[in-house]
């Protein structure tokens, strides 16, 4: 039985959805599973999550079937995390406040900090999660990210300082 069938006494599917999603640190770990990260420390690089609340969501998101661990490395052993298929059927709801995101919480000179090309016919999503040309719907797997260049540098950066940090402890 997941976590949120245990704890939420409610058949509001809202309540119970947010048990399992409804912080900040479970969305950024999981906006970074969607984006191809999977080692521990990389999505800690990226959320900024203190590595205590990282193991903590992780855990939380293992216990409630979103993700898997998967062993890379026996001595010393490491984890990556990949998404289950209960997982991945949570990216339209990422893709929901992407897109809401750069509409309401961005100015229109910061730009669009990931276009998403369909890799069937080769053109950009945009926002939606329907192909304007083809008008298929798209799931993450169906789509090529490309980070705009400030976003990657913002990326980029959070990786220098966090590895600097790192070598001189």
């Amino acid at each position: 039985m997941a976590r949120s069938e245990k704890t939420v006494k409610t058949l509001c599917p809202v309540a119970r959805s947010t048990d399992i999603v409804g912080d900040r640190w479970t969305l950024l770990v999981l906006r970074e599973l969607y984006m191809g990260t999977s080692k521990f420390e990389e999505i800690q690089i990226q959320t900024e999550a203190t590595p205590q609340m990282l193991a903590t969501r992780l855990k939380s998101l293992e216990a409630d079937g979103m993700i898997e661990r998967h062993p890379y490395n026996e001595k010393p052993l490491r984890y990556e995390y990949r998404l289950t298929e209960k997982g991945k059927a949570f990216y339209p709801v990422i893709q929901a406040l992407r897109a809401w995101g750069e509409t309401w919480c961005k100015t229109k000179k910061e730009g669009i900090a990931v276009r998403y090309v369909h890799r069937k016919c080769g053109h950009e999503v945009g926002l939606d999660n329907v192909c304007p040309v083809c008008g298929e719907l798209v799931g993450r797997g169906e789509l090529d990210p490309t980070l705009s260049p400030p976003y990657a540098k913002e990326r980029d950066k959070r990786h220098k300082t966090f590895k600097a940090a790192k070598s001189q402890n």
